[in-house]
């Protein structure tokens, strides 16, 4: 029975059925942590290596579960520390509760030790965002953030002053409004069906279209029979999000695959050459490479109003569940019998796909990083959930590890901060021990939070992290020569041997230099029964190449080559070598 605030919070999270909670101990949420001791029976403490770790393991959880995910640390420099991660989620729009402490109620604004409010550093990051006030305080405050968070998909954040932790329940005067029993954890999750005049506009905008694409993003993950039922009937072309990569699988005759700097030159032509854009469950950030403004007539499905018309002008908004608009859309529209513009996407993607086989099998040194993209995507089980990082790492992912039906695939789409991968390959394997679990990373990426390669070990996770390591932060490098002509600086990194951290971690570290061994180690690595880091030296030279080039991209280059890139003989003979059909 609960006899003290942070008794009474535990009981909150346990009736919204939070089973996990990821953090660090510490002086400042002793009271909360004694709790979760005396209930660990029903919520398990998953100790991380940094805060960071947890926020971002927090967001993975909701990620890979659609449930709350919830973090905690302690006052101060702990509080701070969730942030990053924090912000993944808001970005991402992802149900996360975070739980920090604060210092003693009577000591706040005094200068005391780790004296940060951190309920007004959190102002911007939350939707909702509370001071715990004392024992009588903590359910509905614990209630309505638990609530808020699932509700509109985002954080919520309660932070409790150390001394109220420990407050006994009958040392806090009710007031006379707040009445005992008053409120519940029940959840009433929103599946709202679009207007009729709004889908009646929808219906005549795709029943006249010709050249119809359907950009699929994170709000359609679980609308993938929904998605290709409207592309067959409409002849349509599906390109994805960076978020929607497991929205339907990559084998579908319908899709060409992702958007974007890191999508395909298929999917880019259908979307320079559509006349009608429906926009499902996805806000793509980067308006430059949607249609021209007039180019198509677009319609937009999402689950918030606000939206709608966010990136690219819409004639029609479905405000509404994904699943539902698209069966709704799929029953009410007129079959198109003119595959034309789906047969040359279809097309368009062969051609493309011969080109990534070309690159994921070549057997050059160093070893090209597609290689061992290439060969992990062909041992991925059907269930697998694949946890990318941010950097070149995302090129790869997105574009030589196939999505297949069942597997669940995400990266930090919208912050792209670096290090989520395996804090959320730890939340995903916790969250689902049967399936096979893989965080693909990059070097720079990985060495932020490697110390949480301990927490796998710890809690006997068999994660396996596979790190492309290239010896530098290679987006920013590539981003400093192409997108601004300027030399190369301060990108390198100083090597680290990752498979003998992973050993001194307590797991199994491989290290692959050789193509030709590429796929026996990672058979090796797969099968392994407990956490693997494969360390795969590659090509620090090899350039994630857009979709298509630009003149001034080009011209970029060739300038921060002459004005004193290091390396600048080997870029270029590795960037122009053979890759006459990737600049066309």
């Amino acid at each position: 029975m609960a006899s003290t605030a942070s008794d009474i919070l535990v009981d909150v999270l346990v009736d919204w059925g939070v089973d996990t909670i990821f953090g660090m101990p510490g002086d400042g949420i002793n009271g909360i942590v004694e709790a979760l001791r005396r209930r660990q029976d029903e919520i398990r403490f998953i100790q991380v290596r940094h805060e960071e770790a947890a926020a971002f393991a927090a967001c993975g959880y909701a990620k890979f579960t659609g449930r709350l995910g919830v973090c905690i640390a302690t006052s101060g420099p702990g509080g701070l520390h969730l942030l990053n991660g924090l912000y993944d989620a808001k970005l991402d729009h992802q149900p996360v509760l975070a739980i920090t402490g604060l210092q003693y109620h009577d000591l706040v604004g005094t200068y005391t030790q780790q004296d940060v409010e951190l309920d007004k550093v959190f102002q911007d990051v939350a939707l909702y965002n509370q001071r715990i006030m004392g024992a009588a305080h903590v359910r509905n405050i614990a209630n309505l953030a638990c609530r808020t968070a699932l509700a509109h998909r985002g954080v919520s954040h309660i932070t409790i002053p150390v001394d109220l932790q420990e407050q006994g329940i009958g040392a806090d005067m009710r007031a006379p409004r707040n009445v005992k029993g008053h409120n519940t954890a029940l959840f009433a999750p929103q599946l709202p069906v679009p207007s009729e005049a709004q889908t009646r506009r929808a219906v005549e905008i795709l029943d006249a279209g010709k050249r119809i694409v359907i950009l699929a993003g994170q709000g359609a993950l679980k609308a993938t029979d929904q998605l290709e039922r409207l592309a067959d009937t409409l002849g349509a072309v599906i390109v994805k999000a960076l978020l929607g990569k497991a929205a339907v699988p990559d084998d579908s005759p319908f899709t060409t695959g992702q958007v974007g700097l890191l999508g395909t030159a298929p999917s880019q032509e259908a979307l320079e050459t559509c006349d009608t854009l429906l926009i499902a469950g996805s806000t793509f950030p980067y308006i430059e490479y949607y249609p021209k403004p007039g180019q198509a007539r677009a319609i937009q499905i999402d689950i918030d109003a606000a939206r709608i018309g966010l990136r690219y002008p819409v004639e029609a908004g479905l405000v509404g569940d994904c699943g539902l608009a698209l069966d709704i859309l799929t029953e009410r529209v007129r079959r198109h019998e003119d595959r034309s513009f789906l047969k040359t996407a279809q097309v368009g993607k062969a051609e493309w796909m011969k080109l990534m086989e070309e690159r994921g099998t070549r057997p050059d040194l160093p070893m090209k990083p597609q290689v061992v993209a290439w060969e992990l995507g062909k041992r991925l089980s059907d269930t697998a959930i694949v946890a990318c990082d941010s950097g070149t790492i995302a090129t790869w992912w997105a574009r030589q590890i196939p999505a297949r039906r069942g597997q669940m695939h995400s990266l930090s789409g919208n912050l792209a901060t670096m290090a989520p991968g395996v804090p959320y390959a730890i939340a995903a394997q916790l969250a689902h021990p049967g399936r096979q679990v893989v965080a693909y990373v990059g070097d720079g990426g990985f060495s932020m939070l490697m110390a949480d390669f301990a927490t796998a070990v710890k809690y006997k996770l068999p994660i396996k992290v596979i790190i492309n390591n290239n010896n530098s932060l290679g987006q920013i490098k590539w981003e400093q020569i192409a997108m601004l002509g300027n030399p190369e600086y301060v990108c390198d990194l100083q090597p680290i041997d990752f498979a003998k951290v992973a050993e001194a971690c307590g797991g199994r570290g491989f290290t692959i230099t050789d193509p030709k061994d590429c796929g026996a180690t990672l058979d090796a690595a797969l099968a392994h029964p407990g956490p693997v880091v494969v360390d795969c030296l590659v090509d620090t030279n090899e350039p994630p190449m857009p979709p298509k080039i630009q003149a001034k991209q080009a011209l970029h280059f060739t300038e921060a080559l002459a004005r004193g890139t290091p390396d600048a003989l080997k870029i270029a003979a590795t960037v122009f070598k053979g890759r006459a059909r990737e600049v066309i």
